[in-house]
């Protein structure tokens, strides 16, 4: 008969250290033409970063999204995976028409907006994370992480944009705000600016020190944190 075995004291002081950080730098989506697939994501306006190749059949191509940390590689003999197998593939977004418009300008076809008809796996709609039921148009509330719009490449490896302007709690660390263009911070400043104005209806005042204010606000709202009144 096996027991269960207990913790030790340096198992539980180990669990409550922080974790050494584990960084995911690149995600691999299976192609079955290199040369199509580069042309592809250089017309996104992603950067090339390596394209290396060998005489046994070995080639290697490496992209990153704008403002991201995560690259992808693909090319010949670095998956087994099927082409077109992918099919989970995120890029956070600040502004989903904004992102859509940029593809559209660039010459991709890409969805319409749409959003989640409730916690159901089940129905004709492709499987997401928000479930088996897609209603047209952005999220009527504009809920953060709420509103979608999807693009497949030409082998069919599908790619969503999710609008992203206000973080769970505990998802991200205040210190690392960041803003990956001045278009994203100009649209943080503008959240700001408005909630501000709601700030002095209620106060009555007029606050001379609205830039903390702001400050305040924007760190907030990428951290997830409740908001300044």
């Amino acid at each position: 008969m096996t027991t269960p075995e207990m913790n030790h004291p340096a198992d539980a002081k180990s669990a409550t250290s922080r974790a050494i950080d584990l960084k995911l730098e690149v995600v691999v989506i299976p192609v079955s033409d290199v040369d199509r697939a580069k042309a592809f994501y250089a017309s996104l306006g992603w950067r090339l970063d390596a394209d290396f190749a060998s005489g046994d059949g070995w080639r290697v191509i490496q992209f990153t999204p704008p403002g991201s940390a995560c690259s992808v590689i693909f090319g010949k003999n670095v998956t087994p995976a099927a082409p077109g197998s992918a099919q989970g593939l995120y890029l956070i977004v600040s502004d989903l028409e904004a992102a859509r418009q940029d593809l559209l300008a660039r010459g991709i076809k890409i969805s319409e907006p749409f959003h989640g008809g409730g916690d159901v796996h089940a129905g004709a709609d492709e499987p997401y994370l928000f479930g088996s039921v897609r209603l047209n148009g952005a999220d009527p509330k504009r809920g953060s992480y709420s509103s979608f719009a999807s693009f497949r490449d030409p082998d069919g490896n599908c790619w969503f944009f999710q609008e992203v302007t206000t973080r769970l709690p505990g998802r991200i660390e205040a210190t690392d705000t960041t803003f990956t263009s001045s278009d994203e911070l100009a649209r943080a400043l503008r959240r700001a600016a408005a909630a501000h104005g709601e700030h002095e209806k209620r106060t009555g005042l007029h606050d001379e020190n609205w830039q903390d204010w702001y400050a305040d606000y924007i760190v907030r709202e990428q951290a997830g944190h409740s908001l300044p009144t």
